[in-house]
């Protein structure tokens, strides 16, 4: 979930397209098209790889084949261009803060931040506890902060590296993470998603976030037992080695609780409220003001130099912001892990983002997000066909939108009145958004959260998708409670 601390707001009062020129299946079929190509591209062809530039653009082949049909119901060139223009814009506070992310991994390996993060996490977080200690972390975190995708390019790095370190399945860890800041995110009061989904549904913030403890309570409880059972049952390999590896570490950097100043301190500018590109940039000169002080056997070795110098201090540090930096040690599991590709490894992810905005434009410019939406909501009479059917559009929009946003704003516009002509409290409407439209973007590989996410913990979203237990288990959840009817406030209720 992205937050108000973390990116742009969509507006509130964002324009809907509606074609009435367009029929289901043509709204259908370029989502049709994309997921088979994508199918392919990643099941047959290539795998793992597929991130790496065909998925981009077999997105932008999809946006070819929405605009084919565009160009059949009557939508201009320009009227596309001017919604893909519009789709790219508002994901530029996005694009802006995962090159700071970037370069802000990029100075905290240098400067020891994260070694010493892993240093003491993993004299602290025993194996058996460490995934429901990740999600219980990133929980309070992501809930003071509002916003799970600071909670990950801060806390959730170091985590990442101190389950790896202790044999854990990256995997698992970035699910646990994944868990918890999400958990954070959507419950606080400074989510922009949070606040984004009752005055879509016509609610009241409070009532709202009072509203979806009943159904995210009970889904935290399942994940954190989920994972406390993981914790005792699986195998371990890295806890016998801890010793060497703190050798290693130590060796390597020089490791000082004084270097939590840094985190404490970014932490601290973000529940304060300052703009994410400032929090995040500030966290970045002051690693590498750290890296200079606490670590300058490192930076000159960065810098490829012999001694300590001004010139030799700016080419090391401006290296680590920019560019693939990694710290050699005495053992090969954390030389994997001490590595950071700056900005220039967060360039991927852009890519794919920019990509899944283009098709998402077209689509919303033909009208065929708002047509599939409709479609949807005349398909079910009943209260829980409703519920069913928001769900479905949710998680429809997060496929082919690319976008929480519009999954949380295209169905609060739509189903806003079926809501309320079945007599249901619009909490119902904004409960339903947040935990289908919100929680499952991060399970969406093309979509801006799932790209963020993946770029930033370094684990493939197919990999944490299955562990990332309270993010598809949410909807599941709600769909339960509207089933049998339990807590659906009705509109005549207090």
């Amino acid at each position: 979930m992205k937050s108000q601390n973390i990116t742009p707001k969509k507006p509130q009062n964002e324009n809907i397209i509606e074609n009435k020129e367009l029929n289901i299946w043509e709204a259908l079929l370029p989502v049709i098209v994309l997921v088979g190509m994508l199918f392919y591209n990643v099941t047959y062809a290539f795998g793992d790889d597929a991130l790496s530039g065909s998925n981009q653009f077999i997105l932008l082949l999809g946006a070819a084949v929405a605009a084919i049909v565009g160009f059949f119901n009557k939508v201009s060139y320009k009227q596309m261009m001017e919604e893909v223009a519009r789709n790219v814009k508002s994901t530029t506070g996005a694009l802006l803060i995962l090159l700071m992310v970037g370069s802000l991994a990029g100075t905290w390996l240098i400067s020891g931040i994260i070694p010493t993060m892993i240093y003491y996490g993993l004299q602290i977080l025993n194996p058996t506890i460490f995934l429901a200690a990740c999600v219980v972390i990133c929980a309070i975190i992501s809930i003071a902060t509002g916003s799970s995708w600071t909670t990950s390019a801060t806390v959730g790095i170091a985590l990442i590296g101190i389950g790896d370190t202790l044999g854990i399945s990256l995997g698992m860890t970035a699910g646990a993470v994944i868990s918890g800041a999400y958990f954070g995110d959507k419950m606080s009061p400074l989510s922009d998603t949070t606040n984004l989904a009752p005055a879509m549904a016509g609610g009241e913030l409070f009532s709202h976030i009072k509203y979806m403890t009943y159904t995210t309570v009970p889904t935290i409880t399942v994940t954190l037992l989920f994972f406390i059972i993981i914790g005792f049952t699986i195998d371990t390999t890295g806890a016998p080695q801890i010793s060497e590896q703190l050798n290693a570490i130590n060796t390597a950097f020089n490791i000082s609780p004084w270097l939590f100043i840094v985190p404490i301190l970014v932490i601290g500018l973000i529940i304060k409220k300052t703009p994410p590109l400032i929090a995040l940039l500030a966290g970045t000169l002051l690693g590498g003001i750290a890296a200079i002080i606490a670590q300058p056997e490192v930076v000159i070795k960065i810098a490829e130099s012999t001694e300590l110098t001004f010139n030799s201090a700016y080419i090391g540090v401006m290296k680590a912001m920019t560019v693939d930096t990694a710290v050699e040690t005495t053992n090969a599991q954390l030389n994997d892990l001490f590595s950071s590709g700056g900005m220039s490894g967060m360039l991927g992810t852009i890519w794919l983002i920019v990509c899944a905005m283009v098709f998402g434009g077209v689509m919303d410019a033909i009208g065929a997000l708002a047509r599939i939406s409709k479609a949807l909501l005349s398909l079910f009479d009943s209260v829980f066909g409703l519920f069913a059917s928001t769900v479905i559009s949710c998680l429809t929009l997060n496929v082919t939108a690319s976008d929480q946003y519009l999954a949380i704003v295209v169905p609060g516009r739509m189903y806003a009145k079926a809501f309320k002509d079945k007599g249901l409290a619009p909490e119902n409407l904004s409960r339903t958004l947040e935990d289908s439209g919100t929680v499952t973007s991060v399970l969406i590989p093309w979509n801006t959260c799932g790209a963020y996410q993946s770029g930033v913990l370094g684990v493939p979203v197919a990999d944490y998708a299955v562990y990332a237990m309270f993010n598809w288990l949410s909807p599941f959840v709600t769909l339960i409670f509207a089933a049998f009817k339990i807590k659906i406030k009705q509109l005549a209720q207090d």
